[in-house]
């Protein structure tokens, strides 16, 4: 996807840890070819820093609201901030 550039970091709440989550996330942004990372929070959210071509963000906030097998989201919060330049898409833990 190419186009205008765009980083947003992600809170999402719900049954978001314990459920691969954060490994779903991941693939889910690689076959997008975004770059960024994803962590657990200790409150039982998931935060991610999503960046990439506009249209690649927007299409991996909307698969964030699905997650994988077992998650049920409750809800996605998006706040845009400047690109971290990663090279890639990695979990923190």
């Amino acid at each position: 996807m190419q186009g205008e550039q765009r980083a947003v970091r992600a809170r999402v709440s719900g049954t978001v840890q314990g459920v691969s989550y954060r490994v779903w996330t991941r693939g889910e942004a690689i076959r997008l070819g975004l770059t960024g990372w994803v962590r657990n929070e200790r409150d039982g959210s998931v935060t991610a820093l999503i960046a990439g071509a506009d249209g690649a963000v927007t299409a991996m906030i909307e698969r964030l609201w699905q997650g994988p097998r077992g998650a049920l989201v409750s809800k996605v919060e998006i706040e845009e901030v400047a690109d971290d330049a990663a090279t890639d898409f990695r979990i923190i833990v």
